[in-house]
C-alpha cells in the first residue's frame, strides 16, 4: 500500500538534528494534520516488549537491551558510530518494522493531510516518490551545535558526528518544495511561516 492518494496531501518534513523540526511539527498538528513520526515509532517499537526486541537480542545480543528489557540506545548508538556494519544491521531490522507502522497509521489518518517526519527523508530516496510535498527545516550548524547540546547534554562534538552522517543542508534545499529557515527567529515568526506555506499548499 502507498502512501499517496490522490485527494490526499502528503507532506513529508525533514531537517537535521536541532533544526526545529519538532517545533514545526506541534504547528502543523494545530493546523489540522495527522503527524506520523518514524522516530516516534522506531522508539515505540523498542521498548520492552516492543515489536523489534526479540530481533535485536537475537542480532546483537543482551549487550543491546537495557535493565528494563528495551533497546539500550545509548550504547546502540556508540557501537552504531564506530562500526557502520552495526548501524546497517540495527537498519534492517527497525526499517521495516517502522514501514509496517508508518502505513497502518497513515490508512488510519483517512482524507487528513498527513505529515510524515522522516529525519532521513533525503538519504532514503525511496520517500521522496511516497509524499506530494518535502518541506525542510533549516538552520546554520552552529545553531544546530548549540541546540542540542543544550537540550540533551551531548558534547559538541557528538553533535557534530551525527551532523556529519546526515545528508548535508545544501543537498536537503535542493530536494525540497518549501525550506523553513529557523534560525534566528521567534517561535511568533515561526509559526507564522509555517501557516503561511499551509496555507498555500492546501488551497
Amino acid at each position: 500500500m502507498g502512501l499517496i492518494s490522490d485527494s490526499t496531501l502528503s507532506i513529508g518534513l525533514t531537517g537535521g538534528i536541532g533544526s526545529g523540526k519538532s517545533t514545526v511539527a506541534q504547528t502543523l498538528i494545530q493546523l489540522g494534520a495527522v503527524l506520523i513520526d518514524s522516530d516516534a515509532i522506531a522508539r515505540e517499537i523498542a521498548l520492552p516488549a516492543g515489536v523489534a526486541i526479540a530481533a535485536l537480542k537475537a542480532e546483537f545480543g543482551a549487550e543491546a537491551l537495557d535493565e528494563n528489557g528495551g533497546l539500550n540506545r545509548a550504547r546502540m548508538r556508540e557501537l552504531a558510530f564506530s562500526d557502520p556494519s552495526v548501524k546497517r544491521r540495527l537498519e534492517a531490522i527497525l526499517h521495516p518494522l517502522i514501514g509496517i507502522e508508518t502505513e497502518r497509521r497513515a490508512a488510519a489518518a483517512g482524507q487528513q493531510v498527513r505529515v510524515f517526519d522522516v529525519p532521513l527523508l533525503v538519504e532514503s530516496t525511496r520517500w521522496r516518490a511516497r509524499v506530494n510535498k518535502v518541506l525542510v527545516v533549516d538552520c546554520s550548524n552552529t545553531t544546530q551545535i548549540a541546540r542540542v547540546t543544550l537540550r540533551s547534554g551531548w558534547s559538541a562534538e557528538m553533535v557534530q558526528a551525527v551532523i556529519a552522517q546526515q545528508a548535508s543542508r545544501e543537498k536537503r534545499r535542493a530536494c525540497a518544495d518549501g525550506v523553513i529557515h529557523n534560525d534566528g527567529i521567534t517561535l511568533a515568526q515561526l509559526e507564522r511561516d509555517v501557516t503561511k506555506l499551509w496555507r498555500r499548499w492546501t488551497r
